[in-house]
């Protein structure tokens, strides 16, 4: 298979491969530097980065800001061949449901990301807080109809269109843009099939916008790419790219903690199920007792972090912040361990350059 590279704008990355951004502390500065060393794109998650920091439980905010940049600093550390060069970009992906949003976004670009990518979603202002810095953007977006609101509006208010777009199918980990009786058909007859229609329809919608601004705008795909067949058929699609978060769990390089990465090892078909998030968004997770126990009764939520812009502590079932710090350090009867559909194909420890292989052979 050819390795041709991925262009956004002014910047290349040697392969046409995004490394999906996964929190809290899943995708950080080892894996996304581990991928943009071997010509990938890594991107690192910003949620709730800061996890680790010591003033994380009084300020969270001013702790993550803070790791957002050292984050940065060390993926690239890591990026680095010995001559000091490499031919990946490292870049974040950040929440549009995060609260102080903007913040992160303005924090993440003046950092130096190379990308910037936003789902969970309307990223309708993105643009004015990139402005002044070289950080290309980029929505997630699953419908013809979304694609086409973010890029009308980015037209209309901005002058401007997206960098680059990634379209994120039903087979997706974490929150997802498909309501849950979609995602209750995904494996009925014709679905994938006419989802490929619908990849086409995002892709000629952003070549339209494209075209308007006189330059190429690459269209990535994600969400249940294994293998090399699989990245071809989207390529054979029209798309630029892929995305691939699933398989990055499970690698030596990945952030998370041994527990969290063997919990997709032992996952099987029958453990992996769709919850819904404290607001209200579907997500897909590894079945396990801290989902069986806030299925029966609300956990008793005792600060809050100030994640997410619409969460009520009052009226969520749990915090997700604690669950997803307590899975990604490997808590595995109180963790929240969200996840792509394929993985309960995943049966090993690998590498990063194993799954590029894998994935580019």
């Amino acid at each position: 298979m050819s390795k041709t590279g991925l262009c956004i704008g002014d910047k290349t990355a040697r392969l046409p491969l995004i490394q999906g951004g996964m929190g809290v502390g899943i995708s950080l500065s080892g894996l996304a530097g581990a991928v943009a060393r071997e010509g990938g794109i890594g991107i690192i998650s910003s949620a709730q980065i800061g996890f680790r920091e010591p003033d994380f439980q009084e300020d969270a905010k001013k702790a993550n800001l803070r790791a957002i940049k050292d984050e940065l600093n060390k993926a690239r550390k890591i990026a680095r061949n010995a001559d000091g060069s490499f031919d990946g970009l490292i870049g974040y992906n950040i929440m549009t449901a995060s609260r102080d949003y903007g913040d992160y976004v303005r924090a993440a670009a003046q950092a130096g990301a190379d990308v910037i990518i936003s789902g969970a979603g309307m990223p309708v202002r993105m643009p004015e807080y990139v402005e002044g810095t070289d950080t290309k953007i980029a929505p997630i977006v699953s419908s013809e109809r979304a694609a086409g609101i973010i890029l009308k509006m980015w037209d209309k208010r901005y002058h401007r269109t997206a960098d680059f777009l990634v379209i994120e199918g039903a087979h997706a980990g974490g929150h997802l843009g498909f309501s849950k009786e979609d995602l209750n058909h995904i494996y009925d007859d014709g679905f994938d099939k006419a989802y490929d229609l619908e990849i086409q329809k995002i892709i000629s919608c952003t070549k339209a916008y494209g075209e308007k601004y006189h330059t190429g705008i690459p269209v990535i795909v994600a969400g249940g790419i294994m293998n090399s067949d699989q990245v071809q058929h989207v390529l054979s699609l029209g798309a630029d790219g892929v995305q691939v978060a699933t398989l990055f769990v499970t690698t030596k390089e990945c952030d998370a903690a041994l527990e969290f990465k063997q919990a997709y090892v032992n996952a099987q078909a029958e453990d992996i199920e769709i919850v819904i998030s404290p607001v209200g968004m579907p997500a897909r997770a590894i079945h396990n007792p801290f989902l069986e126990r806030i299925s029966r009764k609300k956990e008793t939520i005792t600060k809050c972090y100030r994640c997410l812009e619409k969460c009520s502590p009052q009226k969520a079932p749990y915090c997700i912040t604690q669950a997803l710090i307590r899975a990604a350090q490997g808590d595995i009867e109180n963790g929240l361990f969200f996840c792509g559909d394929n993985a309960r194909y995943l049966t090993e420890i690998t590498t990063v350059p194993e799954v590029i292989q894998r994935l580019f052979p």
